[in-house]
């Protein structure tokens, strides 16, 4: 590849990087919402740790084309389940955040899988404890008209993969 096709494919990249955090922030979800979470995994094993240094490995993490594409598909699931656009019974599991139905945490490992072990770990740590924004979209998606399926276990995915991160460079 010459250094014009790969000056395209990092500006699509950013491109593509700014329309995520677009629609995360139009779902509710700012970066620093996650950078918290992140903050809060890592503290204890690097106490140096500061949270500018979180959000930057959350934008390091979002940043990545394969993370982008989850997060967008996830994204946009959840719009279709809330505007009826699913048949059934694939809306009412969505919309329902059927326990059993599996499928948004498997897309969330897609996210993590790009950290290693480290983020299975921390990624199955807040979805099972749904701290901070997690607990708040978990919430949202119990209301009537409501899908946050796919967005709690990304945002979840997120702060798990950036902590994997900061992990893998500090610790």
């Amino acid at each position: 590849m010459n250094t014009k096709e790969l000056i395209q494919n990092r500006m699509n990249d950013l491109t593509k990087y700014e329309v995520v955090v677009k629609r995360l922030n139009e779902r509710g979800v700012e970066l620093e919402d996650i950078a918290k979470i992140t903050y809060d995994l890592q503290i204890k094993y690097v106490p140096t740790l500061t949270f500018d240094l979180c959000v930057e490995h959350v934008h390091k993490v979002v940043m990545k084309r394969e993370v982008q594409n989850a997060i967008l598909t996830g994204l946009e699931l959840d719009i279709m389940a809330e505007k009826g656009l699913m048949s059934e019974p694939l809306s009412t599991m969505l919309l329902h955040d059927y326990g059993l139905y599996g499928i948004d945490e498997v897309l969330a490992l897609a996210i993590v899988n790009v950290y290693g072990s480290i983020g299975f770990t921390n990624f199955g740590y807040v979805d099972k404890l749904k701290p901070g924004i997690i607990k708040v979209l978990d919430d949202q998606g119990k209301e009537e008209g409501r899908c946050n399926t796919f967005l709690d276990d990304i945002v979840g995915a997120i702060a798990a993969a950036a902590a994997s991160s900061i992990a893998h460079n500090y610790a």
